[in-house]
């Protein structure tokens, strides 16, 4: 069993769907960062089968429910003395700008490049994201 040592204070991104923790990593732009930060891969799970975890030690200011439209069943757990202190589930947030880009040639932002890409969410059930522009649904690559 592979052990990583716990955290004084820090925040662990857990539940994370088995592949996915690279894009969160660049997201959050810990590669700027000077903290230090653990991705497990392919970790076993017996909800998930795999899943990917992220510990960063230290605390990170940031809005996490981002994180939902890469995968709405992360888990967030805040870490203070060794002990989780606050266990957070993601909502999906209303609207996302920059996350991903519109894949419509036709869309406004493939001509201006400097534009956004914002998506409004259009269906929470099934989290569908549509964007602001053209209303293209967004589909994971």
């Amino acid at each position: 069993m592979l052990n990583i040592s716990g955290l004084q204070k820090g925040i662990v991104i857990d539940h994370i769907k088995a592949g996915c923790a690279m894009k969160i990593y660049h997201y959050l732009n810990l590669d700027h960062m000077d903290c230090q930060v653990a991705i497990i891969k392919n970790a076993k799970s017996s909800k998930l089968g795999k899943k990917d975890i992220i510990k960063i030690d230290g605390l990170l200011d940031t809005d996490f429910d981002m994180l939902g439209v890469i995968d709405p069943n992360i888990t967030i757990d805040i870490i203070e003395n060794n002990q989780i202190v606050e266990k957070r589930h993601l909502n999906l947030p209303k609207e996302v700008t920059n996350i991903f880009r519109c894949k419509n040639p036709r869309c406004i932002t493939s001509i201006e490049q400097e534009l956004p890409h914002k998506f409004k969410l259009t269906n929470r059930e099934r989290g569908i994201y549509r964007c602001v522009y053209c209303e293209q649904k967004y589909k994971e690559s």
